[in-house]
């Protein structure tokens, strides 16, 4: 997947890049089956209640993995080019192991919900953490801060456009979530699976595209720290 006609310094551009890589990770559709079997036991009115708590909370998590996650490893010393491969790498393993191996993720979700299924406030844990935005959307969320431009007036452009990302992918997560019984007539499991397997798939381009700007990245600065 090529962004170069849209570079990350412009709002556009950080858009098209975030929103495939959380809409893969989180997987909204996907996930609403889930939650549709494990809010059985619930009325309709407090399964929307929760669909919006966790659309709320989700936009939180992954705001805070954007805005945060980049700078909190750059002040322990950590390089640009150096997060964005090592950004890179968790994305594409995370991804080749959703795109392998879907029932396994699905069955480590199913059990992330059990506790939802007996208690009342469940909205941020389990059902946003770890069961919407766990530690593979944080991950992948710092790894799109790694793609900030180091320009100053290009990072403002960059943190709204990804920033939008996470708030469309919050709004879906709540509109999936509360049409999670339509979503199950509508796809089903094996549905559902092909669904994974595809954006299991845009989620591994999109981590070997971060690893090439990393590489480029610390290249650059390899031949300007040794000219000629």
């Amino acid at each position: 997947m090529d962004f170069s006609p849209l570079p990350t310094s412009s709002l556009i551009g950080a858009f098209l890049l975030a929103f495939p890589a959380l809409f893969s990770i989180v997987n909204p559709v996907g996930a609403a089956l889930i939650f549709d079997q494990a809010m059985g036991g619930r009325s309709r009115p407090e399964r929307l209640k929760l669909a919006r708590a966790i659309g709320f909370y989700a936009f939180l998590v992954l705001l805070g993995s954007l805005l945060l996650g980049g700078y909190i490893l750059n002040f322990f010393g950590v390089s640009i080019g150096a997060l964005r491969v090592a950004g890179g790498l968790v994305v594409a393993i995370r991804a080749w192991g959703l795109l392998m191996d879907p029932e396994q993720n699905e069955d480590r979700k199913v059990n992330q919900t059990e506790s939802a299924q007996s208690h009342h406030d469940v909205a941020f844990f389990p059902l946003t953490m770890p069961f919407t935005t766990g530690p593979g959307s944080i991950s992948v969320a710092i790894a799109l801060s790694s793609q900030r431009p180091t320009e100053g007036d290009a990072v403002a452009p960059f943190f709204i456009g990804a920033s939008l990302a996470a708030a469309l992918v919050a709004v879906l997560v709540w509109l999936c979530y509360s049409a999670s019984g339509q979503v199950m007539r509508l796809l089903g499991p094996s549905g559902a699976r092909v669904l994974s397997r595809l954006v299991a798939f845009l989620l591994l381009c999109i981590g070997v595209q971060i690893i090439a700007s990393g590489v480029e990245n610390l290249v650059a600065k390899f031949l300007l720290a040794h000219p000629g």
